[in-house]
């Protein structure tokens, strides 16, 4: 009995010692600084959904893998409805994040308390037609892009724009203007745009996610607008330059502040956000459009992801804050390749600071100093 005794006591003192309380790395996120093991599920998984801007739909399904990879245990979904879409979903918490193109308006946010704007990248919106023989070079002043989409330029060939583009045989032909049908962030650039350089379209339509358009004809989505521009002879529409260049479409150069015509670019995105930081506003809700400088393409803005400052589940919040981390710093190398401009520097900063003070419900930050 002795012997049974102590070979029990032996073989419960070796179960003691080779077990462990500490939770055990399995590996780093990115941006998170130190090693971590985010338990959300029974199998160990962390589930993160988004909802919102088509704009961006690109570039994040491209950073959703990326970080998917090195994160296998991370599961990220994000659905492109739009931006008004993505921010009524935030707003009732019905997803982890939301993502618009539009900052959120004070009345929106008065039902939202607590939502950070973190700009991921920047972004043109470009007005690309549907126009047989006219395959590039079109150029438009901002009168007459307003006056179009407001109805009062009706043909293809009107003097107005003839006389913009004088080696262009414009045809007799009438112009199918093309819009957004859903609430968009896209949208609200274009409309923003439209408002600073047309005193009538700033009295009439006006901005909005929405607004009510003079005429022309619905679809929703980037990709949907793009699908209908292509389906449609002689049509014109706005969509975000990723969007024209993955379709091939034509898209227009346009007349900016300095009096130069700039087609939309890389390069001319990034300078029309190149002053961008210094007038920012402390929660980071800013225009871009009719920005100043030569080489500054009128219709750019940022695109946002919208999130609680508190996170109500610390694990996914850890995440959550991880992955907007890796992706404002590493995530912005594939921003050129899918033509989206990377954030400036300066910017990126302002967005570090933010992401700084997001908090679990114990109220301690969730990244690491």
């Amino acid at each position: 009995m002795a012997r049974i005794l102590l070979t029990l006591a032996m073989f419960l003192l070796a179960a003691a010692c080779g077990r462990s309380d500490a939770p055990q790395e399995t590996g780093s996120l990115p941006g998170s600084g130190k090693s971590s093991s985010p338990q959300s599920t029974a199998d160990g998984e962390v589930a993160l959904t988004g909802a919102g801007a088509t704009f961006p739909y690109p570039l994040y399904t491209k950073w959703i893998s990326e970080f998917q990879k090195a994160n296998p245990k991370v599961k990220i979904n994000y659905q492109s409805i739009g931006s008004g879409g993505g921010i009524r979903q935030i707003t009732e918490r019905t997803v982890d994040f939301g993502a618009s193109d539009a900052p959120m308006t004070e009345e929106q946010l008065a039902k939202a308390a607590g939502i950070l704007h973190l700009p991921t990248c920047l972004g043109a919106v470009v007005l690309t037609y549907n126009l047989e023989g006219v395959q590039s070079g079109l150029k438009l002043t901002p009168e007459a892009a307003a006056n179009i989409f407001l109805g009062k330029i009706k043909k293809w060939n009107d003097p107005a724009l003839q006389k913009e583009n004088p080696d262009v045989k414009l045809p007799d032909k009438d112009i199918a203007t093309v819009h957004r049908s859903d609430g968009s962030g896209t949208t609200k650039i274009f409309v923003d745009y439209l408002s600073a350089v047309s005193p009538e379209w700033k009295s009439g339509p006006g901005t909005g996610t929405s607004v009510s358009w003079p005429g022309g004809l619905g679809a929703k989505g980037n990709d949907g607008v793009s699908a209908l521009i292509s389906s449609t002879p002689a049509s014109i529409g706005y969509i975000e330059l990723a969007y024209a260049m993955q379709n091939k479409l034509t898209f227009a150069s346009l007349k900016n502040q300095s009096g130069k015509f700039v087609a939309p670019s890389l390069d001319s995105t990034t300078a029309a956000g190149s002053g961008a930081a210094a007038k920012m506003p402390d929660d980071l809700r800013i225009s871009l459009v009719n920005a100043e400088g030569e080489d500054a393409y009128p219709i750019a803005g940022f695109t946002y992801i919208l999130a609680y400052q508190e996170q109500k589940d610390a694990a996914k919040g850890k995440v959550l804050a991880s992955f907007l981390k890796w992706a404002v710093q590493d995530g912005q190398k594939f921003t050129n390749d899918l033509h989206y401009a990377p954030l400036p520097a300066a910017v990126v900063e302002k967005v570090n600071k933010k992401l700084a003070s997001l908090a679990g419900p114990d109220g301690k930050p969730l990244l690491a100093p």
